[in-house]
């Protein structure tokens, strides 16, 4: 009889071994996942969530002031072309109505067939009469050579006018460009700042988005309209105070970026629409607005004086005295009154 051996059990090793390792893992994932314990995006806490949605902020603002300096040089580029369209269209007319004159002149020429002079005296059955023409004549081919030069400085005029066109419509679809980037940029900070609130319970939600001390400020002074503060600051100005009883009537007005109100404002658009109803024009954004005026220390500073945050100028508030001021500070919030110190201070100007 043959011996009946017991088959040897052979190892896993190489790529069988690999296989198997493979396979586990896979199964090791795939239950992970059935039971809901994979590797999912660490929950923010109200506090971090506040301070992401605070930087959020601040980078869509300073994004909206790009947006607004760059609105406003579409603009400017936007009236400089239909101005140069216009100045062409009334120097097009007045050229065809020289050419029209022209084409006259050269068809009674070619009428009379250019005759000689000397044999059109010759021939004249009336030669005192010829001789008058033929002075009227030279004084009209005089003219016509005049207007005819004139014809040609029109066309290098239009010319001109056409290039200048040209250069402003670049100018133009460039700040076009730069308006469509930061509007992205702008929309994609505030999307993500909502989408991190979305996240928190009503009530988180809300101790994150209000300031306690801003929000007490802002309803204390709603009914009032004074330029005054309690520590006694005045405006140094009629015009600034007029700009800080504007601001006091816009308070809890929503803030839109872009907007300059009447109804709206961003933070730059506030400030301008304070001085502008106090008869006072003043730059759109930030940036150009701390220069609008005189430089003042935070120790000088008065009611009217424009208050300026962060390193990149990228906010703005009306100071109102006692180390308040009047600002519109981001979508989650109003125009209302908040402190100086609430933000990085970076200069103050005086408008007026």
């Amino acid at each position: 009889m043959a011996a009946h051996r017991k088959p040897r059990q052979r190892s896993l090793s190489g790529n069988t071994a690999r296989t198997a390792a493979t396979l586990a893992l896979a199964g090791a994932a795939t239950a992970t996942g059935f039971e809901g314990t994979g590797h999912a995006e660490p929950q923010l806490t109200p506090a971090q969530v506040k301070a992401k949605v605070d930087q959020l902020y601040q980078e869509a603002e300073a994004a909206t002031e790009k947006y607004d300096g760059a609105k406003e040089q579409a603009d400017t580029a936007q009236r400089r072309v239909k101005a140069l369209q216009d100045e062409t269209a009334r120097k097009q007319e007045k050229l065809n109505s020289a050419r029209d004159a022209l084409g006259l002149a050269a068809a009674a020429q070619y009428r009379d067939g250019g005759i000689d002079p000397a044999w059109q005296l010759a021939l004249s059955s009336d030669p005192d009469r010829y001789l008058d023409n033929a002075a009227f004549a030279e004084r009209a081919g005089a003219a016509q050579a005049g207007a005819v030069a004139r014809v040609r400085r029109q066309l290098r005029e239009i010319e001109q006018l056409r290039g200048a066109a040209h250069i402003e419509l670049a100018s133009l679809r460039s700040r076009q460009a730069e308006l469509k980037q930061q509007k992205t940029t702008v929309t994609g900070k505030l999307d993500e700042a909502r989408q991190l609130l979305d996240r928190l319970s009503p009530q988180q939600r809300a101790a994150v988005t209000a300031d306690g001390a801003s929000s007490r400020a802002s309803r204390s002074a709603t009914g009032s309209r004074a330029p005054l503060s309690p520590g006694g600051d005045t405006a140094s100005d009629s015009r600034a105070a007029a700009a800080v009883a504007y601001a006091y009537s816009k308070l809890g007005s929503p803030y839109v970026w872009g907007a300059t109100g009447p109804n709206a404002f961003d933070c730059s658009g506030l400030a301008q629409a304070a001085y502008r109803s106090a008869g006072v024009s003043i730059p759109r954004t930030t940036y150009a607005q701390i220069n609008a005026g005189r430089r003042v220390s935070r120790s000088e500073l008065q009611p009217g004086d424009l208050v300026f945050f962060y390193s990149g100028i990228s906010h703005v508030g009306i100071y109102i005295g006692n180390g308040q001021m009047i600002h519109a500070p981001n979508p989650s919030a109003p125009v209302r009154i908040a402190p100086v110190d609430e933000m990085p201070f970076a200069g103050a100007t005086r408008v007026v």
